[in-house]
């Protein structure tokens, strides 16, 4: 299949579809069936104590996962997310970004299944994990 959207076509599609958002992540790097995405800690994301929130956790292996999948079917409007577990297995450190390494597991017609492990920035062992389910429309329609 291939990469359908590089690194750049995907930030441009962040900044244009959530621009909410999308200078909250930094794309690391994209390849095929996998991306690595930062999550650049701010006030907003922290938790008393200056580590980073469950809440931002999951957004990151969210984003993250989905723009994974994108690459490799191209800007498809309305994948959503259908099914989303994550497991926290220690606390980041306080002030750190945090890197999500998604994998796309599984892609077929009408799902998509991927997973993400989260790393706080010089932390060896993964703070986060998370297994993620979108569905793609039956008839996929390109964002402008």
């Amino acid at each position: 299949m291939g990469l359908q959207m590089d690194k750049a076509a995907l930030n441009a599609f962040l900044v244009h579809q959530f621009p909410q958002v999308a200078a909250q992540y930094a794309i690391e790097d994209v390849g095929e069936m996998c991306l690595t995405l930062r999550l650049i800690a701010a006030e907003q994301h922290l938790r008393p104590g200056g580590t980073v929130s469950g809440p931002a956790m999951f957004g990151l292996a969210d984003v993250a996962t989905y723009l994974a999948i994108l690459a490799m079917i191209g800007p498809t409007a309305l994948t959503v997310t259908t099914n989303a577990n994550i497991d926290f297995m220690r606390k980041p450190a306080a002030g750190v970004d945090l890197i999500c390494k998604a994998r796309v597991l599984k892609l077929g017609r009408v799902l998509a299944v991927g997973d993400g492990l989260i790393y706080g920035v010089g932390q060896a062992d993964p703070v986060a994990r998370a297994a993620l389910t979108y569905s793609i429309p039956p008839q996929s329609v390109p964002l402008a």
